[in-house]
């Protein structure tokens, strides 16, 4: 068990630094709340991609027969939605008490640019 988790504390240090220094970033250059958002934002296609690819990793070692490869593949799919898990219950926490981040603001559209409305040019009104 403890060999296992020794496997993983790799990716765990990377993923870490890499939330330090997009969160860093993005609270210096706009909003603390705007940075967690795009840490979320970002973590949740970081771990969803480990996902997949550890996934597919772990699903070709099965097929080839190798055992050692299945095995430190499924500890990375298994830190991989751990992390994706826990990226998700972040997304829901934030939005629970940041309610205003949920919707994004729309476009706005002067009168001139309705689509059922062609343009006609001031001196032919």
């Amino acid at each position: 068990m403890i060999a296992r988790l020794s496997r993983i504390v790799p990716l765990l240090i990377v993923l870490a630094v890499v939330a330090a220094i997009v969160y860093l970033v993005a609270a210096w250059r706009y909003s603390p709340n705007r940075g967690k958002e795009i840490l979320i934002k970002a973590f949740t296609w970081l771990t969803g991609i480990l996902s997949g690819v550890f996934a597919l990793v772990s699903l070709y070692a099965l097929l080839d027969g190798n055992e050692l490869i299945l095995d430190l593949g499924l500890s990375f799919l298994v830190a991989a939605l751990i992390g994706l898990a826990i990226t998700r219950i972040c997304r829901a926490v934030f939005v629970r008490n940041h309610p205003g981040w949920k919707k994004k603001p729309m476009k706005t559209t002067r009168p001139d640019d309705h689509p059922r409305r062609p343009f006609t040019p001031p001196w032919k009104r």
